[in-house]
């Protein structure tokens, strides 16, 4: 008698499942999400930098805008994983069963990372307006009043860029966005294995939680370093504002030039690390020990 085989969730509720985790996370990580963005921001144009370090910005916000000032933006956040996440999940899921192989094989490690890249892209860019949102919303409170945008909420701003700016602004900076996102899914790929391998070769770990959560959070500082100058860029395109009718930046080439050549953009590795492998990536050991369903990094 044959075995039956165990039964599994539809794609759907998997994807559902996949976003809600993104969204939930959102909620413990958007302050931090927050200050990184002040930081990318801190010293825009002729201006002094405002904030010297993390912490720096952390309690200025807090002093000048209360609790609530560090969510500020988080309905652009959970939008952002609802459309990012839930696409790139679904892409990932899509792609991997078609490149596994007759027998059951899963697709070789460098199969995986190109899958990983295409997924990232594509949801980055649906994630796009989203994004722009954020970006805006979180930066609104380090201008003066009456320079302020004022969106009350995510669909306020969609709406509103859409009117006043055009639906084209709603893709702003959408190149460096999904530049970051292969970025990031090569980086995290590449340096969780690497750095799982490592760990269980030191003999002090073994094939358990806590070596998945310790790679995990090597990971997530690797890849924010290695993204770190294409996230400035981002942020600073989607930010900008028309000066004289004519934009603040001409294109991602000079925002390289003008910033992250001459500032050393990895100010922010300490509030983008501790994001990424404090809280978004303690998702992925708790799914890797249990034999993730979407096969990523398993």
């Amino acid at each position: 008698m044959a075995e039956a085989k165990p039964k599994t969730s539809p794609k759907a509720i998997k994807f559902l499942f996949g976003g809600l985790a993104g969204m939930g996370a959102t909620v413990f990580v958007q302050p931090l999400d927050l200050v990184k963005n002040r930081m990318q921001l801190s010293g825009q144009g002729t201006k002094a930098r405002e904030y010297k370090t993390s912490f720096h910005a952390l309690f200025s916000i807090l002093k000048n805008e209360g609790v609530g000032g560090i969510y500020t933006g988080l309905s652009a956040g959970l939008l952002r994983q609802a459309t990012y996440t839930t696409t790139r999940l679904g892409i990932y899921t899509i792609l991997f069963e078609k490149m596994t192989g007759e027998d059951g094989r899963p697709p070789n490690f460098f199969l995986k990372a190109l899958i990983g890249m295409t997924a990232g892209a594509t949801g980055a860019f649906v994630g796009t307006p989203a994004e722009v949102a954020l970006i805006r919303m979180t930066a609104d409170g380090r201008l003066p009043p009456d320079q302020r945008r004022g969106y009350s909420n995510v669909f306020n701003a969609l709406a509103r860029i859409t009117r006043e700016e055009g639906v084209a602004t709603l893709w702003r900076g959408c190149v460096p966005t999904m530049a970051r996102a292969v970025v990031v899914n090569a980086a995290q790929l590449a340096s969780y294995s690497q750095s799982k391998q490592a760990l269980l070769d030191s003999g002090y770990f073994g094939d358990d939680i806590l070596c998945h959560f310790c790679a995990s959070m090597i990971s997530g500082l690797v890849t924010t370093a290695a993204s770190m100058p294409v996230d400035i860029v981002k942020t600073r395109i989607q930010n900008m504002r028309m000066i004289d009718g004519k934009p603040e930046y001409k294109n991602s080439l000079e925002v390289l030039v003008r910033v992250v050549v001459l500032t050393l953009c990895y100010r922010c590795v300490s509030p983008g690390g501790a994001g990424q492998g404090g809280c978004v990536n303690i998702v992925l050991p708790l799914c890797v020990s249990r034999r993730c369903w979407s096969g990523w990094l398993c």
